[in-house]
């Protein structure tokens, strides 16, 4: 996990591809199905792409069919909400309580998952640390 966090737009920059910029520090939107996490089904540990924080352990990712890797939980205080208004709709961001970098959108009440919630997350947000590679 990268231990200092950059302070500045430029610093992020350096540190991440354009794409993921995009992604992460301007709260944009990979396109469904292009993730390269949407079917994957490797245990491990998930963590932010931007500082190294973990966020979802693949114990909890399900096959939603939306187009982006879902989580029906995140590990306890690595995410936080953020309510979103922009595309005319109310919906809920979620981001790295870490480095704030924007993650995806939480949706609850649709019934996929015993605990009735999905974590949708673009793949350019995560990096998937294989088990036997991740931290105990």
């Amino acid at each position: 996990m990268e231990t200092e966090l950059p302070t500045t737009d430029a610093e992020w920059r350096v540190r991440l591809s354009p794409q993921e910029y995009r992604v992460l520090r301007q709260a944009g939107t990979e396109a469904p199905w292009s993730g390269e996490y949407v079917s994957t089904k490797t245990d491990g540990v998930y963590r932010c792409r931007a500082c190294g924080a973990q966020l979802f352990d693949s114990g909890t990712k399900f096959d939603s069919h939306c187009g982006w890797p879902s989580f029906d939980d995140a590990i306890p205080g690595a995410v936080k909400e953020i309510e979103d208004r922009s595309l005319f709709m109310a919906r809920t961001e979620i981001r790295c309580a870490r480095c704030d970098s924007h993650l995806g959108h939480v949706f609850h009440g649709e019934f996929m998952t015993p605990k009735n919630t999905r974590h949708c997350v673009n793949s350019l947000s995560i990096r998937l640390e294989p088990r036997d590679q991740a931290d105990h």
